[in-house]
């Protein structure tokens, strides 16, 4: 494997008698675009947030660009992006000035020019001005997809970003995506969308319950006769989901 990125050993996170996080253990490579798949509830969102210094592991231990996100949360924060879930842009800023924001808090010379780019890019001319409030779904993804990359960052944490999407800006990602590895980025995307995971994984690992069933490239997991739906089927069945 190349240069590690991100590293885990055996990370448990309990909420009261529920482990979320059950004893889970692998490294991310630079250059990776690692997903990880898994039902409603399975322990997705709540690795994310571990590994991007939002919640504390109740055992083990990670690293994330050499940094333990639970001894110094806000140095993890500032080397990576995070596309949350939940698209959640401050309601009273409009979509430039919520970039704007962005730039001062990262520190970033050039925000002018950056905003420029993302908002050309993610057709949002006739939108920037208006109040966060006020955007569609999808328009506030865009708007939360380009705030996660904008100070260009080694690393970027991807959960469900291709929710509220239509196949247009959905292409767009990819594509830029596709470049961002290019140059020496590296994705860990959370998604329940097996089809693209398909197109775009270097690496898989699908969690059920909390526990890592499988990791690898696609031909690692997919059985003689099965494809990703079929392998996810079968590592998840007997496990059920938690909410």
């Amino acid at each position: 494997m190349s240069e590690t990125i991100i590293e885990t050993d055996s990370l448990v996170r309990r909420f009261g008698d529920l482990s979320a996080v059950n004893k889970v253990t692998f490294q991310i490579g630079k250059g990776e675009l690692f997903g990880l798949l898994g039902e409603n509830g399975a322990g997705k969102s709540t690795l994310l947030k571990i590994l991007t210094g939002q919640l504390e592991p109740t055992s083990g231990r990670c690293a994330v660009l050499g940094v333990d996100p639970a001894q110094d949360p806000l140095k993890v924060k500032s080397l990576i992006g995070i596309l949350p879930e939940v698209e959640s842009p401050p309601s009273f800023l409009t979509g430039r000035e919520y970039l704007h924001f962005i730039g001062l808090v990262r520190h970033i010379d050039d925000i002018e020019s950056r905003a420029d780019k993302w908002i050309d890019f993610l057709d949002m001319n006739d939108v920037e001005k208006v109040p966060c409030k006020d955007l569609s779904k999808g328009t506030r993804q865009k708007l939360m997809f380009a705030a996660a990359l904008i100070h260009e960052p080694q690393l970027v944490f991807l959960d469900e970003p291709f929710s509220g999407l239509d196949p247009r800006y959905q292409k767009l990602f990819r594509e830029h995506l596709s470049g961002y590895l290019e140059r020496g980025g590296t994705v860990f995307m959370c998604t329940h969308i097996l089809e693209m995971a398909e197109k775009m994984c270097s690496r898989l690992g699908i969690i059920s319950q909390g526990r890592l069933m499988a990791i690898g490239k696609q031909g690692d997991i997919v059985q003689e006769g099965e494809g990703l739906d079929g392998a996810f089927m079968r590592l998840t069945e007997r496990e059920g989901t938690r909410t």
